[in-house]
């Protein structure tokens, strides 16, 4: 664990880092075919100044201001410009529908909302909608004011104008750390969404706990891929980024990730299990068509004692792969499958598996380079306390936590404030175990255990990733069925989501009737691993894909709706 640099806010971060990375690239920015445009974080903490100034000199003070957007560097400026000295920040989930996205401005009475040229239309149509506070929109795209919208652009420079006149209303604003500066949204419908209250202290207790962790410095560069909008990406992303004095680019999408990790040179970034998994199968089947598999699987156990920059020299090619620069890799928002994580360390990659809640700002544990148990989510970070609440004689019980990095409750919503907060402990809803180092291991949702009539636990996180291990299945969803005779008798089933390309090329099955047998034989070999009582007994196939989060969390509850419609069919 290394020292850090102590800070009370967002604001005084900014300021103080100015004076060690004002001089270094902060963002680099793509403007056309292999140009690029960067800006130093002197300029980064400049242009936060001037559109803060702006925004309170249009009457934003003390008032909430959303953000909503595809990851950039102006996202990052207009949420750091509200939080630093203006009013309460709001980030959107950018995937809503337009009639979600309208009723979560007027549930957060938002006033101003930045937005990218993609959702103009929506936007435009929310602001005519008499049921909420909207009255100012500012477009991160335009270049000039036009027709009552303004340009994010233009008010950087008038804000530059008004602190050349003197203007210091933003830059001597005073941050209250333990106040709520920032509103997020939990996924999920947008009535059963909760409100989550954060604080500057909340966010920043993260950063430095992260900091001291996660060896990041002024020579990294960080790709942001995740949204920023969900608060793994603001603060493990944005914010540590901003602290430690790295660079910042912007993944051009999910299929440019190769490329941009390779012309950025990109040393850290952060990604779901779900890419990872999709890197691991695709070197995997490489290295079989070149007939290398057994021979590099036998490479990879051979050199585990080895130091990691000994395997990085040994697995080279595959280093190259990601751009020959990685110094980690951070899986968060879903379980990783153990495979997966032990092959990137066995090729001298840190692959490290972190864990966290919205609700607690949100890094709660993370492994690291130097500590690390392959299927754990490392130790609880240094602030951090964590425990199991009621284990069971296996040690097994839900994770609480508690720390200053947990929120401030549920914004006007007392009852579910209560549930969630005990004490100061927050209820994680996970299922967890901690060793005897104080390793942490999760287990499941507590919500999405399935009880069978026998009283054994089944989760099914632990079961779909032994079904996702079957070539050709895209992703799965374990579900408990009733039986019809018996009502206390619960089955379990599982939902397929395959490819066709793959179940053609790998097993010459082509109609839904050869894929279904070809799953159905799969199957069964998953269960001859598994307890009886774990088996699997019935399968339904498809190619729609589930319906997740925007950080690729299988939403359970819409997912067994759309069954029993199907069903119902």
């Amino acid at each position: 664990m290394r020292s850090v640099l102590e800070v009370t806010d967002i604001k005084d971060m900014l300021n103080k880092t100015r004076e060690l990375y004002a001089d270094r690239p902060c963002y680099t920015i793509k403007v056309g075919e292999g140009k690029f445009k960067t800006y130093t974080h002197g300029e980064v903490r400049d242009m936060i100044n001037y559109l803060g100034t702006a925004l309170i000199s249009l009457g934003l003070k003390g008032k909430r201001i959303a953000v909503i957007g595809e990851n950039r560097y102006e996202w990052e400026l207009a949420y750091l410009s509200v939080v630093c000295g203006t009013g309460i920040v709001v980030p959107l989930d950018k995937s809503l529908p337009a009639n979600e996205l309208d009723e979560l401005i007027e549930r957060s009475e938002v006033e101003a909302i930045f937005y990218t040229k993609k959702y103009e239309e929506i936007v435009e149509k929310i602001k005519y909608d008499d049921k909420n506070k909207l009255k100012h929109l500012i477009s991160m795209d335009s270049d000039v004011h036009k027709e009552g919208i303004y340009s994010q652009k233009e008010l950087i420079e008038k804000g530059r104008e008004l602190v050349k006149a003197g203007n210091r209303e933003f830059i001597d604003a005073k941050i209250d750390p333990e106040v709520m500066n920032i509103m997020l949204f939990t996924s999920g419908t947008t009535s059963k969404s909760k409100v989550v209250a954060l604080s500057h202290k909340n966010l920043m207790s993260n950063v430095m706990d992260s900091a001291s962790v996660i060896y990041l410095d002024s020579t990294d560069r960080v790709l942001s891929f995740l949204p920023l909008h969900h608060v793994f990406e603001c603060t493990v992303g944005m914010l540590l980024s901003l602290y430690c004095g790295a660079e910042r680019f912007f993944c051009d999408g999910i299929r440019h990730i190769a490329e941009n990790l390779k012309e950025y040179k990109i040393t850290l970034t952060s990604f779901v299990p779900a890419i990872y998994e999709a890197m691991y199968k695709n070197i995997m089947k490489t290295l079989e068509k070149q007939g290398k598999l057994e021979a590099v699987k036998k490479l990879m156990v051979a050199n585990r004692d080895k130091t990691m920059e000994e395997r990085k020299a040994i697995f080279q090619d595959i280093h190259n792969i990601f751009g020959g620069n990685i110094k980690m890799y951070i899986s968060g928002a879903a379980a990783l499958d153990k495979e997966v994580e032990q092959a990137f360390r066995d090729w001298g990659i840190n692959l490290c598996q972190g864990y966290g809640l919205t609700e607690s700002s949100p890094v709660v544990a993370v492994e690291t380079d130097e500590n690390f148990r392959v299927g754990s989510i490392g130790k609880a970070l240094p602030h951090v306390q964590a425990r199991i609440d009621d284990p069971n004689e296996e040690g097994m019980g839900e994770l609480v936590v508690k720390g200053p990095n947990v929120m401030l409750g549920y914004y006007n919503d007392k009852k579910a404030t209560e549930e969630a907060l005990e004490d100061g402990w927050l209820h994680t809803g996970d299922l967890a175990k901690i060793d005897e180092d104080g390793y942490i291991y999760i287990c499941g949702r507590k919500k999405s255990v399935i009880v069978l009539k026998n009283g054994k636990n089944i989760f099914p996180e632990e079961m779909e990733a032994l079904v996702n291990k079957i070539e050709g299945v895209k992703e799965s969803f374990i579900f408990g069925k009733q039986q019809s005779d018996d009502k206390d008798d619960i089955k379990i089933n599982v939902k397929i989501i395959f490819d066709r390309e793959i179940m053609k090329e790998a097993y010459k099955a082509e109609t839904d009737k050869e894929i279904r047998k070809v799953l159905q034989d799969k199957i069964k070999e998953v269960n001859s691993l598994m307890p009886k009582y774990k088996a699997i007994r019935g399968m339904l196939i498809s190619e729609e894909p589930l319906i997740k989060t925007t950080t690729s969390k299988i939403k359970r509850q819409a997912n067994l709706e759309v069954i029993e419609k199907e069903n119902k069919k």
